[in-house]
């Protein structure tokens, strides 16, 4: 009989969203009439169509794959270079950063990376992570080995927790020890907070001084809309000597039933041997990258690099338009409730304080009983989050003014 991996046992009962899938299911079985009425504004899945630019894109890739002599099989494991070369030229260079094509690996998407990136590092490196936190950051450190058991607040031994607070702005204060490495999310999930260009300064410098890695999630980077805020890590100097950024077409192209994402890894970028010399982590990554993954299909990444054709920039400026125009919508209509809002500015998730005396799962079961709403509990992105709840503004129009409506309604 085989040895499992015990680590797994360490986790909590359940992800989050399975659970409230869960809960929500249970639900609507037991109210069906109730259940015609649910708005779902809990995982932040994409609502609106995929743009009209990556359609004909992928149509002409099938296209393509229906004639033997422009048949695709395996391609590129680190992505094919027509997307690479779009990445670096629209995401980076256009914007005067030193990114090139091939420190671009193209995968299936930013929950798979931010997870498997632990692959090439090695066990006993001091982990931070901030509190509210998305929580795949955590459960895969779980699984990697890389805590201890949970306490009776869910806090995993071993890890640092940087705890995101209303006197922070939800945005993590610099730790006073060293960490080897740092996951932070900005702008943040779930709490919709964004860093400022000081703040992530002076991140990178704790990073440059402490020898830590910054793996940095900017999933969320097209939602900003105050152009001094930084929208890539490497906008701040020294950040390609510290850190590995995330980004995703999910959510700014609605690709998150199409998968499609990439991983910054610069060549300058080092990690450090059992014998204190440095070796660079972008060859490491590449190995890792090209052994376990077959790469992304060839029809996706043609329909992501139509994302960076006029047509493609015009249709996702609107979908962000109108994901924040939900977003403001939901701000107001909680404010107006009397409840404390952060978020919904720069990102798409509204970060919600719970009313007097209500924890984050009895508002969670009172949305879904007396709104037929169904939002995400603060806690289950950890302690912190507790007394909070986050609500997407990933959905249609109709459904977000009907859910601002429910909730002027909530006694």
């Amino acid at each position: 009989m085989a040895l499992i991996n015990e680590n797994y046992l360490k986790l909590k009962a359940g992800y989050l969203f399975p659970e409230i899938a869960r809960r929500v299911k249970a639900f609507t079985e037991a109210n069906p009439d109730a259940a015609k009425r649910l708005i779902r504004c809990g995982i932040g899945d994409v609502t609106e169509a995929l743009p009209e630019a990556v359609r004909y894109a992928m149509h002409e890739a099938v296209d393509e794959m229906g004639k033997r002599e422009s048949f695709h099989g395996y391609g590129p494991e680190q992505g094919y270079d027509f997307l690479r070369q779009a990445i670096a030229k629209n995401d980076f260079q256009a914007r005067g950063l030193n990114i090139e094509a091939d420190e671009i690996f193209v995968s299936d998407g930013s929950k798979c990376d931010t997870g498997n990136i632990l692959d090439i590092f090695g066990s006993g490196n001091k982990i931070a992570i901030t509190d509210p936190v998305y929580p795949v950051y955590v459960d895969t450190n779980v699984m990697n080995g890389n805590t201890g058991d949970a306490d009776e607040n869910g806090a995993y031994g071993g890890l640092v927790y940087l705890k995101c607070t209303p006197e922070n702005n939800f945005v993590a204060d610099i730790p006073k020890e060293k960490v080897d490495l740092v996951y932070l999310c900005y702008p943040n999930n779930p709490t919709g907070a964004v860093a400022t260009r000081a703040q992530l300064e002076a991140w990178v410098k704790y990073c440059l001084a402490n020898d830590t890695t910054l793996l940095y999630d900017a999933a969320y980077e097209a939602f900003i809309r105050d152009p001094e805020l930084p929208r890539s890590i490497y906008e701040i100097e020294g950040a390609r000597e510290c850190a590995i950024e995330f980004r995703s077409f999910s959510k700014n192209g609605g690709f998150t039933g199409v998968r499609c994402a990439f991983v910054v890894i610069p060549k300058t970028l080092m990690g450090r041997k059992k014998d204190g010399s440095k070796h660079p982590l972008h060859p490491l990554w590449s190995r890792r990258h090209s052994t376990k993954f077959n790469g992304a299909s060839y029809i996706v990444q043609r329909g992501a690099e139509a994302l960076y054709t006029d047509e493609g920039k015009a249709q996702v400026k609107e979908l962000i338009e109108h994901y924040m125009g939900n977003a403001a919508l939901l701000v107001e209509a909680c404010k107006k409730a009397g409840l404390p809002v952060y978020g919904g500015v720069n990102a798409p998730y509204v970060w919600v304080g719970c009313p007097s005396g209500l924890s984050s799962w009895q508002m969670f079961d009172k949305m879904l009983n007396e709104a037929n709403v169904v939002i995400t509990p603060g806690s289950g992105f950890g302690s912190a989050g507790e007394g909070w709840f986050r609500i997407s503004a990933f959905n249609s129009r109709a459904n977000v003014e009907e859910v601002c409506r429910r909730i002027a309604a909530l006694k």
